[in-house]
């Protein structure tokens, strides 16, 4: 795979490219964007097969057996986690924004609380509200420079009406990845507290050398309250297939949730179905392999480019791509560092309070790009920053 390759994405209506200059004043004729977490890669061959096939037999109607679907997924995750799935557990949602909507519509009402660690995915906090539900901001501490959690100082803020949590894992966005003694301490608070826990783990697949990351359902004492969330969406590159995992061991849970499934009247579409099945494979794992190295260059190159300007920090990332790096060291107000960013720069990149408590001095940047335009954003940093060196 050639992830050197620039491919012009502009007019594609793609809402990285396109949507940058309404949202964040930066043109796309000459702006790099950096925050939308898609990458600007193009997705597997097994997955372009996969897709011509579709197309060169011209019918697109309704998709009827998914056991293969369903294999290829148990395969995926017992393969590269050492995780046991039984098909029948697995649900297809939209996407795992979705997902979350979907977990706080059967197993909360208007009014709980959902708990989120934060600074953390801004999307979880937008569906919960959306629902009339109160999002719970447990904030992360930092220790040696990374997000550590600390469940014992959070039980003071629980009140009671607190009904699920909501957890990032690995961590977006900080890019950790959580050890198992960490994810034993959440289900012991999941427990102690009587929460529904829900585990987004769509960045599971995106973890750096010398890190493992850790399925919460292989985790002792939390099978009966857990759901978990995966997706293909992020490893591939392929989140406009809107297709995702819900996956629900325990009995009730799953009645529930699939009730509420047929009550929407909801169901997956063909070729997420398709371009799913085809990605969780063992070519698919071979494409990961390559990214995953090619990732590990572009984040060094961008971390080191950040370290050179006095006043930044980039938080030390053992998976995803997406860097966070905290401006609070420059002494500016965050009014002037996104103005440095964004019309100094010309990089768009994502506002750190939309993450929740914790994030307000941070910008959230995607470097799942080429690595000269790594490169480039790197040399407008530096510049917007000049006066700093």
């Amino acid at each position: 795979m050639n992830f050197d390759e620039i491919i012009d994405r502009r007019g594609t209506r793609c809402s990285k490219w396109d949507s940058m200059e309404a949202r964040y004043g930066v043109p796309a004729e000459d702006g790099i964007p950096m925050w939308v977490a898609d990458m600007d890669f193009r997705a597997p061959d097994c997955v372009q097969d996969a897709l011509r096939r579709m197309v060169g037999h011209g019918i697109y109607g309704y998709y009827g057996d998914e056991s293969d679907y369903r294999a290829a997924i148990a395969w995926w995750m017992h393969e590269r986690h050492g995780w046991q799935v039984a098909p029948e557990h697995i649900f297809t949602t939209h996407g795992l924004v979705n997902g979350t909507a979907l977990c706080v519509d059967t197993f909360t009402e208007p009014g709980d609380g959902v708990v989120l660690f934060t600074p953390v995915y801004h999307a979880f906090a937008r569906v919960i509200r959306a629902a009339g539900r109160e999002v719970v901001e447990c904030e992360m501490p930092v220790e040696d420079g990374l997000y550590r959690l600390d469940p014992e100082a959070w039980d003071a803020q629980m009140s009671g009406r607190e009904k699920m949590l909501v957890l990032c894992s690995p961590h977006n966005p900080g890019g950790r990845v959580w050890s198992r003694e960490e994810l034993q301490q959440v289900a012991d608070f999941a427990r102690r507290h009587d929460l529904i826990l829900v585990s987004d783990e769509i960045h599971h697949d995106l973890v750096f050398p010398g890190h493992r990351h850790t399925p919460m359902a292989t985790i002792e004492g939390i099978s009966d309250r857990l759901v978990m969330m995966t997706a293909p969406s992020k490893t591939f590159n392929i989140a406009g297939a809107h297709t995702g995992q819900v996956i629900i061991a325990d009995d009730t849970l799953r009645r529930r949730f699939s009730a509420r499934l047929a009550a929407l009247g909801l169901s997956a579409n063909s070729f997420g179905l398709e371009m799913t099945t085809a990605a969780y494979s063992p070519e698919g794992a071979a494409w990961v392999d390559e990214l995953i190295a090619y990732l590990d260059t572009n984040r060094r190159l961008f971390d080191e480019g950040i370290a050179a300007i006095p006043g930044l920090r980039s938080m030390p990332l053992q998976a995803t791509y997406l860097a966070w790096v905290d401006f609070s060291g420059t002494g500016m107000d965050m009014a002037e560092v996104k103005a440095r960013v964004e019309r100094g720069a010309r990089i768009a990149a994502n506002h750190g309070e939309t993450f929740g408590k914790g994030g307000e001095t941070f910008l959230r940047f995607n470097f799942a790009t080429p690595r000269a335009r790594v490169e480039e954003a790197v040399e407008r940093l530096q510049e917007a920053f000049g006066d700093l060196q």
